[in-house]
């Protein structure tokens, strides 16, 4: 069973140096998790449905980051993970408990084209 808590983030914006290849890039990796797309202006909005929480923004020189984004469920972790290397990510880390955070961490890393560090992560009880 999930961790249930408040959210307090609304939504991320990530710097990205090219938007064609990011915005692919994001799509597949995100969609085992249930982020949808939408184009607004220059930015790549993702998220749940009705939500717009990860945000791409062209940036000539992006700096990268942690983004660590909530699974369901160990599969949704596993096929994010899949999805993230067939769509050109670098492994960071294969799906896995993280005993190390606490005994029901389980999640997976990727880093995406401009070096930011992308985990999905399942908390379980």
């Amino acid at each position: 069973m999930p961790i249930t808590r408040n959210v307090c983030l609304d939504h991320l914006n990530l710097h990205v140096s090219d938007m064609e290849r990011s915005r692919a890039f994001y799509r597949a990796a995100v969609a085992p998790l249930g982020f949808t797309e939408l184009v607004h202006e220059e930015w790549v909005l993702f998220g749940p449905e009705g939500a717009q929480d990860l945000c791409l923004v062209p940036h000539a020189d992006p700096q990268p980051v942690h983004v660590a984004l909530a699974a369901a469920s160990r599969l949704e972790v596993d096929a994010f993970h899949a999805a993230a290397l067939a769509a050109g990510g670098t492994d960071n880390g294969a799906p896995g408990l993280r005993p190390q955070y606490h005994a029901g961490y389980y999640g997976a890393f990727v880093l995406d084209p401009d070096g930011h560090n992308l985990e999905a992560v399942f908390h379980e009880r």
